[in-house]
């Protein structure tokens, strides 16, 4: 990476279209990227999205954004960070998308409620060590353990695809205190270790 004094006046020859500029930044996250897109890829959505072609998708978004000065960073590790969070987001959104997709098409419906330890196990594709799995799927075990029915039916339901305000509408709440409940999820599920970005 170059250094610090160097960076701004990359991002700048970036937002001139400057090619070189922007192969060099892309060079910096390109290959955390990929090693994040293949991790985060688990056993769920690994049969439908190929990891390249999240990365590419996510090169293509920054690229855009950097050509087009939409993004200031102060580092390098800020554009690496802006990258992984892309990344993310389109995964979960392309969770969310197949999900919707599957339960329309009445495609596997109960898949997501039947057990929703395995899934969220699943989605969030802990390490290949098979003692760190385990133990990682035990703590997801006890987790959903201690779930109400109300917090269990939320994610089931956001796990199939359905839109925060679809779930609200759903069950009767209104969609402030839904938006509530589904912070205090996240983070009981963040403590826990399990990806969140689809919720």
């Amino acid at each position: 990476m170059p250094d610090a004094p160097d960076f701004p006046a990359l991002l700048a020859r970036a937002g001139t279209g400057d090619a070189a500029a922007l192969n060099e930044l892309v060079r910096q996250y390109e290959p955390k990227v990929r090693i994040v897109a293949r991790v985060l890829l688990g056993p769920a959505l690994r049969p439908y999205l190929d990891s390249v072609d999240l990365a590419q998708s996510v090169h293509k978004s920054v690229v855009t954004g950097l050509r087009d000065q939409r993004f200031a960073f102060a580092n390098p590790d800020e554009l690496v960070g802006l990258a992984i969070t892309i990344l993310r987001r389109k995964a979960a959104k392309h969770w969310r998308h197949l999900q919707r997709q599957r339960r329309l098409s009445g495609v596997n419906p109960d898949q997501p409620g039947g057990d929703l330890a395995g899934v969220l196990t699943a989605l969030s594709c802990p390490e290949s060590d098979p003692a760190a799995e385990v133990q990682f799927r035990d703590q997801v075990d006890h987790l959903c353990a201690h779930l109400d029915a109300a917090e269990r039916q939320i994610l089931d339901q956001r796990l199939e695809g359905y839109t925060p305000a679809e779930i609200a509408d759903r069950i009767g709440v209104s969609r402030v205190a839904l938006r509530v409940r589904l912070t205090r999820l996240r983070q009981r599920l963040q403590a826990a270790g399990v990806v969140t970005d689809w919720l």
